[in-house]
């Protein structure tokens, strides 16, 4: 991925899906209801340019943006062995320069147009590139466009090529080769998959694959399948047909077709018998199971029943799986089983991440009883309509915003030239009966041979499954300088590629998109509890979610994790419904209700149909009002929780966030302290204290409702007259807003993680509150440091000067009390010195090179930005948060537009000099320590204090 990558195809995928880097399939995400009654399709028109390219327009209203997608039937089964990792590496290209739009490419007009970031995503079998835009940039992006696929290849230079090298070698060692479990995938498809197969090797490539890359292998790859005939472009949002159709003609048409596109054989993966493999991993501290069987490609008749199969095994308190390895065995939290389909051939996917300790032969054992459960009872009708219920909520949801719905229609296109499969799919997946899920079992799990891998903490290979041989697994040896230095700043010499037209002249931009600042109401129920919402007729469903300030700050510091606990026991049973009960009158309903504990808050979280809400809300009182606390689900959850805060403890990650949440909130603050608790404190809790906690903190007196959906006020406020009764109004001391102390002079802090392949660096302070004047304006002058993405500093000079890292931004985050500000990055360990160095000098440099063109670029992105602020009902219940909790004006965007349009150069240099110095921060590095240690003396911050963990 270009970045860290967000929800890039669909909102949700029909099956859980386990880890990996590989994009799903589009038909993962199905709506459940027939779709010639509840519509459930997304229109548009389709049509193709003389040189083969296919464009899709979806025309949608409620806001004034457009998704634009360029999709290119690419990704890694079309590279040959030895050379992978090539249409990833296409990815991060792409974005950095064509003829046209110059250095900086996409990315840098990205941030002048208050584009949402340009990003893209790379699968086994495609790669897209997409952003949604202000409706009045889209003949710029069109234009933007047109020059990557045809004006584009001769900016590539061998210095461009090796630094983003780098960059791809950084993401592969932060995904991949310093993650726990990170290299489960790659040591499964070598076995799955024969090695001329093209699923054999991973998306992202290998390191050698990557350095022996030369500039035209490159070339010719790019020259092969980057070309119209390969390429579907989708226009989603806002936008006039008639004049976009010119707009892409105009910039499309002369772009030359390429060789015929010979499509590719359908070809599963082979596993004759049975593979056992294990692995030592230094980031595990957990044994994991992972077993794969062969299945069928993307769109085959049986891919939708072994969807169903692997939903209904794992996802719900009545699967096999969870009665016979959770619930009876308790060798694991959970199950995560997923078919995974992609175009040339499938897997169904099995994988438990055990307790610690548990032989994974036990696991095993386990895991033939719970099949052996299935082929007993089956799965009743009954059970699939639950299934299938949830499918409706799903789709919509994957179709609430444009860029969702340009995925959507440029997935179904490649696979089969038609857009509007997703009807057909719907038709099947609806067709499925417990016959044929029972016959894909039969057909493809049942006794058949499969590739079982066991990933076990260094020194625990005993705990691995008999009979299994050393996975096959390369990893980079930490060498100080071994990596050349890089400089891709300098210009490439090249013949410019004709045109019929002047190129180099960026469009001009439309009409204005005015802000549309969604309309809010407002009420307050007979317990006194304040209920805003806005209704949204975009998708037939109702969002909303019930804060209730506390959270961890009403913690113990001697039994942290009572809040977390009581949140997670909340969904296990009411009074009147036995924990199976409760998850299946949810389900039937197609809803989702989650509860979780914050920092600041316990929070409901729900999704249901519009149809549905009254019902669902049911069920939400119930919760809230009537819990069970079951004993037998207590001793399970927290059995779950000890295993999590156990894989924290070689997490990377996770080790850098908690150790720099101490740093900076010192050991007295609870915001100090991890939410989960410590081993110590959560064996220390009883059922009791989540009573207790509960009978004294989840009141009316300090709850905020917030409501987006497809209902209007007067329908919400009548539905919740009798929470308005029934939920007391009590008072609740919340711990006051607290300010930042005067910030200690600068400290190195190391946490070890011997072999690490990249350090994680957090560098901060505590800050500003959210309520601070200066907050906001601070968040301004943070743009161009590490808030802007591609645009920032930060980045241009860490990833894209030096190729040190994958990603790196900065940020002030706060509440009502004051948070940190904290710049974040995980570098390759060999140049962990030299990266706090150069954050060190750009932070020391930052405010007297800020210039008016740095503060022209902030207010163009952050003005412009807002025709999408409120597009997705995420962002729209963010809004209505914000509203409730601060108490600011529903139009608070406004102020702060007029707060960016009257900033200056001397107030951004300021704030800079008042914020931004390191020599008073906090600068804490999780890495390895027998490398890298000794060298962070050189930051001249003394000596460097080793954390013990």
């Amino acid at each position: 991925m270009k970045t860290i990558p967000s929800t890039l195809l669909l909102a949700a995928c029909f099956t859980s899906a386990l880890t990996s880097a590989v994009a799903l399939p589009a038909h993962a995400a199905k709506p459940a209801q027939a779709a010639s009654r509840a519509g459930l399709k997304v229109d548009f028109q389709k049509f193709t340019l003389p040189n083969g390219l296919d464009v899709i327009f979806h025309i949608d209203r409620s806001d004034p943006v457009v998704a634009v997608n360029l999709t290119a039937h690419v990704g890694s089964s079309r590279e040959k062995a030895g050379r992978t990792g090539f249409a990833h590496l296409f990815e991060h290209l792409l974005f950095l320069e064509s003829e046209n739009l110059g250095k900086g490419g996409l990315d840098k007009m990205s941030a002048r147009i208050g584009g949402s970031g340009a990003n893209g995503s790379t699968s086994q079998d495609r790669t897209n590139y997409l952003q949604t835009v202000p409706k009045d940039a889209l003949e710029k992006m069109i234009w933007a466009e047109a020059d990557k696929l045809g004006w584009f290849i001769n900016t590539v230079t061998d210095p461009v090529l090796a630094k983003e090298k780098q960059v791809v070698k950084n993401e592969k060692r932060q995904g991949v080769d310093n993650a726990p479990y990170g290299h489960t995938r790659y040591v499964i498809n070598k076995a799955l998959y024969p090695a001329d197969h093209p699923y054999n090797w991973q998306v992202i490539g290998s390191l050698d694959d990557l350095q022996n890359a030369t500039l035209d292998d490159v070339k010719e790859f790019f020259r092969l399948w980057y070309v119209p005939n390969n390429v579907t472009l989708v226009l989603a949002g806002d936008f006039d047909p008639v004049q976009a159709r010119k707009w892409v003609e105009k910039y499309f048409s002369e772009i030359k077709r390429g060789d015929p596109m010979k499509p590719m054989a359908k070809r599963p993966g082979v596993v004759e018998q049975t593979v056992k493999l294990a692995h030592e991993d230094n980031f595990a501290k957990l044994p994991e199971l992972t077993m794969a069987w062969p299945t069928v490609e993307d769109l085959h008749a049986d891919a939708y029943a072994l969807e169903v199969l692997a939903e209904y095994l794992s996802q719900t308190k009545r699967a096999p799986f969870y009665k016979v390895l959770v619930e009876d065995g308790k060798l694991a939290p959970n199950v995560q089983i997923g078919n995974q389909s992609s175009e040339l051939a499938g897997q169904f996917m099995l994988r438990i991440r055990a307790f610690e300790g548990k032989p994974l032969d036990e696991v095993a054992g386990a895991v033939d009883k719970a099949f052996a459960k299935f082929e007993q009872e089956g799965i009743s009708q009954r059970d699939l309509n639950r299934i299938k219920a949830g499918l409706e909520t799903r789709f919509y949801n994957s179709v609430s915003s444009v860029l969702g719905k340009s995925a959507l229609l440029a997935e179904y296109n490649y696979l089969t030239g038609n857009p509007g499969y997703v009807v057909e799919s719907v038709r099947k997946t609806l067709a499925v009966t417990p016959a044929d899920v029972r016959r894909v079992y039969d057909t493809y799990i049942k006794g058949k041979p499969y590739v079982a891998t066991s990933f076990v903490p260094k020194g625990k290979l005993a705990l691995a499954l008999s009979g299994s041989a050393k996975a096959d697994v390369v990893e980079e040896k930490v060498v100080q300088g071994a990596e050349k230095t890089v400089d891709a700043s300098g210009n490439a010499e090249y013949t410019k590629t004709a045109s019929s037209f002047d190129r180099s002249k960026e469009p001009a931009y439309g009409a204005p998109a005015a802000l549309k600042v969604p309309q809010v109401w407002d009420t307050r129920l007979a317990n006194g509890m304040r209920v805003v919402g806005i209704e949204n007729n975009e998708v037939p469903l109702v969002q909303f979610d019930i804060a209730i300030d506390g959270g961890l700050l009403l913690d113990k510091l001697d039994k942290v994790g009572v809040a977390n606990l009581m949140a997670r026991m909340m969904t296990q049973g009411t009074a009147t419904k036995t924990p199976q009960e409760l998850e299946e009158a949810i389900q039937q309903l197609g809803a989702t209700i989650n509860v979780s504990a914050r920092v600041e808050d316990v929070r409901i979280s729900v999704t249901t149909l519009a149809r549905n809400y009254r019902a669902t809300l049911d069920l939400v009182r119930e919760i809230l009002l009537q819990p069970r606390w079951d004993e037998k689900e207590f001793a399970l959850i927290k059995q779950s929780v000890l295993s999590q805060i156990r894989q924290q403890e070689a997490d990377p990650n996770a080790l850098a966030s908690s150790n720099f949440a101490k740093l900076v909130y010192g050991k007295d603050d609870i915001r100090s302290r991890n939410i989960l608790g410590t081993a110590e404190t959560v064996n220390a809790i009883t059922i009791d204290d989540l009573k207790g906690y509960y009978r004294a903190n989840l009141t009316p007196s300090n709850a905020r409702m917030h409501v987006i959906g497809a209902l209007p006020k007067a329908a919400v406020a009548r539905s919740l007259a009798e929470l308005g009764r029934e939920w007391k109004a009590r008072p609740v001391a919340l711990p006051p807003a607290s300010s930042a102390a005067v910030p200690a002079p600068a400290k190195v802090y190391f946490v070890d993680v011997p072999d690490a392949k990249q350090s994680v660096i957090q560098v901060g302070y505590r800050a500003l509150a959210v309520t601070d004047p200066d907050y906001y304006p601070a968040t301004v002058m943070n743009y161009i440091l590490g808030g802007g993405g591609f645009a920032s500093r930060l980045t241009q000079q860490l990833r894209e000067g030096k190729g040190y890292t994958y990603g790196i931004n900065s940020n002030f985050s706060g509440s009502k009390s004051a948070g940190p500000f904290v710049i974040a990055s995980g570098v390759r360990t060999n140049v962990t010195l030299e990266s706090t160095q150069l954050v060190k000098q750009i932070l020391q440099d930052y405010a007297p090179t800020y210039t008016a063109a740095d503060l022209e670029t902030t207010k163009n992105f952050l003005i412009k930005s807002n025709a999408r602020a409120f597009e997705t009902s995420t962002a729209k219940l963010g809004m209505l948060d914000n509203i409730s909790k601060y108490g600011w004006r529903a139009d608070y965007i406004k102020d702060r537009e007029q707060t960016v349009k009257a900033m200056t150069l001397p107030q951004v240099q300021a704030l800079s000099q008042k914020y931004l110095d390191p020599s008073k921060m906090v600068w804490l590095v999780v890495g390895d320590a027998k490398t890298q240690l000794p060298r962070m003396k050189e930051l001249g911050f003394n000596t460097p204090v080793l954390i013990e963990k």
